[in-house]
Formats: C-alpha cells, sequence, structure tokens
C-alpha cells in the first residue's frame, strides 16, 4: 500500500497497515479515494432474503401485532362459545369443555410459531450486526476526516504565525531603520547647533 495510507493507519489507528483488519483498510481506502462509505445496509439485507425468510418475517411481522391478538381472541371466543353455549345443548359440540381438540391446535401453533419469530429474531440481529459495521466504517472515516481538516488548520495556523512573524521582523527592521534615521538627524542638528 502507499506511504500515505500507511502513514494514516499509524497515527489515526496506532497500527501498522499489515496488522489493520480488512475493514480498516477499506475504509482508509475510501478516505484516500474521497468515496462515500454509506451504503443501504437494509436494501442489502432485503435483497438477500429467501422466499422462506421473507415468509419468515412476515409471519413475525404479523404474529407480534395486536391485529393477531385480536383475531386469535376472537377466534378463542367463537369456539368456546360454540361448543359451551350453542351446539352443547344439541349434543352436537365437536369439542366438549374442558376443550382438548382447541389445546392441541393452541400447542401446534405455538410449536410453528415459536421457531419462525426465532429465525425473523436471528435475520433481525444479523441486520443489527450489519448495521453496526457501518457505523463503524462511517465514524471511522468521519474521524480520519476530521484528522485530516485538523491537520488542514494546523498548517494554515503555523503559515499564518509565519506570515506574523516575518511582518513583525520587517516592522522591527523598519523600526530600527527609523531609529538609526531619527538619531542620525538628531546628531546633526546637535552639530549644528554647537556651531
Amino acid at each position: 500500500m502507499n506511504a500515505k495510507a500507511q502513514e494514516i493507519a499509524r497515527k489515526v489507528l496506532r497500527k501498522e497497515w499489515e496488522k489493520l483488519s480488512e475493514r480498516e483498510r477499506r475504509v482508509i481506502k475510501i478516505f484516500l479515494d474521497h468515496a462515500q462509505v454509506s451504503r443501504n445496509t437494509n436494501r442489502l439485507f432485503e435483497d438477500e432474503r429467501t422466499m422462506g425468510q421473507r415468509l419468515a418475517d412476515r409471519i413475525a411481522q404479523f404474529g407480534g401485532s395486536w391485529t393477531f391478538i385480536l383475531i386469535f381472541g376472537a377466534l378463542l371466543l367463537a369456539w368456546v362459545a360454540l361448543n359451551s353455549f350453542i351446539l352443547a345443548g344439541r349434543d352436537a359440540a365437536f369439542d366438549p369443555y374442558p376443550y382438548i381438540l382447541l389445546n392441541l391446535f393452541l400447542s401446534m401453533i405455538a410449536a410453528l410459531q415459536a421457531p419462525i419469530i426465532m429465525m425473523s429474531q436471528n435475520r433481525q440481529a444479523q441486520k443489527d450486526r450489519l448495521d453496526a459495521a457501518q457505523d463503524y466504517e462511517v465514524n471511522l472515516k468521519a474521524e480520519l476526516e476530521i484528522r485530516h481538516l485538523q491537520e488542514k488548520l494546523d498548517e494554515l495556523r503555523e503559515q499564518k504565525w509565519a506570515e506574523l512573524i516575518a511582518i513583525q521582523q520587517e516592522q522591527i527592521r523598519m523600526l530600527a531603520t527609523l531609529l538609526d534615521e531619527s538619531l542620525t538627524s538628531e546628531r546633526e542638528n546637535e552639530k549644528r547647533t554647537n556651531q
């Protein structure tokens, strides 16, 4: 790698180029090329999903909503009302109290829903890791930019100080010349007055 990249690695990250991670090297290259680090991790993550992953995300999204809770509660109440009050008087109830068939269905739904929600949560954790990596890269590039600006400000400040010192030395030289001229003219005036 070029000397500038190695210098940045030593100054900012306090590591040698060979000891940098691939991400740190990429950020330094992006910084040197004045390119953008940011990418839309949401879009990248959404584009890479398989059919099963999209389905798991939708099921988990619906399963964790008030709509699901209200619909599911209404279905449970309807099941109980149908088997306990409507069909019970006719001896036609297909799942009389204690609702063993309902318990079987609820257990099957829970057995299927839990792994689907876990798949979706695992994908969300992956996405969070991608976001964290993206944040790290952006923060590292911002730090590089800030240090670069600080170096430029330091250079400008040193340049201004050098200019001020040069101006001050010129003023001192001019004052010394004026003082010499003044002293010379005073001496000449004294010689004239003494004669």
